[in-house]
């Protein structure tokens, strides 16, 4: 049975591997960037934002069965934690009555192994609060800083968008209507995004030095593309809140075999 998809960051990497596995398959897909897409829309503005939305329900006739967020950049700069956080949340929730007309809605976001990196805390509770005007100013007074400092809005971004996904997934808007929530993590994927970085010797060196692949090194878009649609698939009846990191095993060389003894008796 065909189902109709909303992808963003629809035209390069990540999102345009998914939207041609999806229309492969034979579904619908309504694809959501800058450029190359049924749906040209700014997701770093407010405005932005909206009118994706009301383009998006308009195309899909008010029903989506799905929505994938894949937009996002990684540069040192507050555009990031627009993109990254407020991109997908506030249209995630702009698109959630599209949602509620389907019989088995399914929501995947892409989050990013650099959700466990050294990020800002004051910038992670500004974005939770929604307050996007408090966090671009805590992300351009690093970026001010030079680049590496800026970083940090980067992991910051996908930190918060990752406890999004914890808190909403459980709440009656989204769990109680029947549409489960769900993040993935990628390790190093093959992308436009990673291309220069990993075009050096050095540049290899460093990247595999904060996440480290052993398990088949980096990956191509395909393996995160495949889990992403499993989760909006009608399959996906009862995974919600879960940050699942497709990573060739970077999570578990860096945070080890125990991340359960947090709850245990001292």
């Amino acid at each position: 049975m065909s189902r109709t998809y909303v992808v963003t960051g629809s035209a390069s990497g990540i999102g345009a591997t998914t939207t041609r596995l999806l229309r492969e398959r034979g579904d619908r897909v309504i694809g959501i960037d800058l450029r190359d897409a049924e749906v040209e829309a700014d997701l770093s503005a407010p405005q932005g934002r909206a009118d994706a939305a009301a383009k998006t329900l308009q195309l899909a006739d008010g029903a989506i069965d799905a929505v994938i967020a894949c937009a996002g950049i990684s540069a040192p700069i507050p555009a990031t934690i627009s993109i990254n956080y407020f991109g997908v949340t506030e249209l995630l929730e702009a698109l959630r009555p599209g949602l509620l007309a389907s019989d088995a809605p399914r929501v995947a976001v892409v989050s990013s192994m650099a959700s466990l990196q050294p990020n800002s805390a004051e910038m992670v509770e500004a974005a939770l609060a929604g307050d996007e005007e408090r966090a671009t100013r805590i992300a351009a007074d690093l970026a001010a800083q030079g680049p590496e400092t800026g970083y940090l809005v980067y992991p910051s971004s996908k930190r918060a968008l990752a406890r999004w996904v914890r808190r909403v997934s459980i709440a009656p808007e989204w769990a109680g209507s029947g549409i489960p929530v769900n993040g993935v993590a990628p390790g190093t994927v093959l992308t436009p995004m990673t291309e220069k970085l990993l075009s050096t010797p050095e540049g290899v060196k460093m990247v595999d030095a904060a996440v480290p692949m052993p398990l088949n090194s980096h990956q191509p878009p395909e393996s995160i593309a495949h889990l992403l649609i499993w989760l909006t698939s009608v399959e996906n009846t009862h995974m919600a809140g879960q940050i699942i990191y497709d990573d060739g095993g970077a999570d578990a060389t860096l945070r080890g075999d125990d991340i359960w003894s947090w709850n245990d008796p001292r």
